[in-house]
């Protein structure tokens, strides 16, 4: 089957009150073509900061993701929002 999402060493942190909070550290995921992906966890385990990331929502703060064969971070604004339609 043929890969359509890959994202290796994936990290997200925001600065909060003057401290880095990691929300995402290190994930590895890949999908192909059929694939069908669960996201669980508890709260604040960084759910929703994944599947914007995989939505290109928003963007990594480190690592590489590619999707459909895009890297994502050489995209520009356009080209993110044609994905996201």
């Amino acid at each position: 089957m043929s890969e359509i999402l890959s994202m290796q060493g994936i990290c997200k942190s925001y600065s909060l009150a003057g401290e880095e909070l990691k929300v995402l550290r290190d994930v590895d995921l890949t999908l192909s073509q059929g694939d069908f992906l669960s996201v669980l966890g508890p709260s604040g385990s960084g759910k929703s900061t994944l599947m914007n990331i995989i939505g290109c929502l928003d963007v990594p703060t480190s690592g590489r993701y590619v999707l459909t064969g895009n890297d994502i971070s050489e995209l520009d604004e356009t080209d993110l929002a044609r994905i996201r339609n």
